[in-house]
């Protein structure tokens, strides 16, 4: 049964402060949601603070809403911020007829597929390199006589078990071999992990960056800010593109948003860009809000 349509306000604030003047920055940014076969975005802006000399917007490789700005006002303090309403609707997956194929039919099934989407989703990317260390991890849970269904499943339930959520362990530049070793990480080093599991054994899988809805603590209030982006994998299969998340050893439902998707974190990032300064500091907030609206 589809799950009702739940309706978001999304507001990602991005702000940069220096001791020394911005004299100049070009940006690039991914943080307007995308529609998508299960989400619908009914309204969407970004503001930057102070007011750049160009912000443009286009649909990049993937077919993302990528934004580029120019400023070339001197500055001390950088805002970006982006607000976007969605209607997100995900079904839950139909782990029956998934199981009706195993992960080598699957394979199979995904090579006679789009080619531009093997080439895109099926290799090694510069984020997610399949190495022995990887073929070995992803043997063990993806294996090719497992019902699909079931392999998915594993595979979530392998990553939460096998590895804790700890912040500050990992930067972008861990590899997935490093990240076997130290058995830490966070939403990105897991997805990609993911993803390079199910690459190793012939399914292409795609990075999804985007938001998920939290709840406080029993008794108490959210606090503002406290929100933040996630990160999750889509991989392909006979019945189309299904969405897990090993972060939280789940399937993808109402409570994510997609901002965007690629081969790895490298295509997907929020903000990023070259700046000119003298500043020897410089401080990165960031706050991300989502909050339900009422439904339709």
């Amino acid at each position: 049964m589809t799950v009702p349509p739940r309706r978001y306000r999304v507001r990602h604030v991005t702000s940069y402060t220096y001791d020394e003047p911005l004299e100049a920055c070009y940006n690039r940014g991914l943080l307007r949601p995308r529609d998508t076969e299960h989400q619908l975005v009914l309204s969407s802006q970004v503001q930057v603070t102070p007011q750049p000399e160009l912000l443009t917007e286009h649909q990049d490789y993937f077919g993302n809403h990528s934004v580029y700005l120019e400023l070339r006002t001197p500055t001390t303090q950088l805002a970006v911020a982006a607000e976007s309403v969605v209607e997100v609707s995900w079904p839950p997956p139909d782990l029956a007829g998934l199981n009706h194929w195993t992960v080598a039919e699957a394979v199979a099934f995904g090579a006679a597929t789009d080619p531009l989407d093997l080439a895109d989703f099926g290799l090694p990317s510069p984020m997610v390199c399949i190495d022995a260390t990887v073929g070995d991890y992803a043997a063990a849970v993806l294996r090719p006589e497992a019902r699909l269904g079931e392999a998915l499943v594993a595979l979530n339930a392998a990553i939460g078990a096998d590895f804790s959520y700890a912040k500050g362990v990992t930067s972008v530049h861990t590899t997935l071999a490093e990240l076997l070793e130290l058995r830490q990480g966070v939403c990105q080093d897991f997805a990609q992990l993911a993803i390079g599991c199910l690459r190793a054994v012939g399914l292409p899988a795609r990075y999804v960056s985007g938001y998920l809805e939290t709840t406080p603590p029993p008794g108490r209030e959210k606090l503002r800010g406290a929100d933040a982006t996630h990160a999750w994998v889509s991989v392909l299969t006979p019945l189309g593109w299904v969405d897990l998340d090993p972060t939280n050893g789940q399937f993808v439902d109402s409570a994510y948003i997609v901002t965007a998707w690629g081969r790895d974190f490298s295509d997907v990032s929020p903000l990023r860009g070259v700046v000119f300064t003298e500043a020897a500091n410089s401080s990165l907030s960031v706050e991300v809000d989502v909050e339900p609206l009422e439904a339709p």
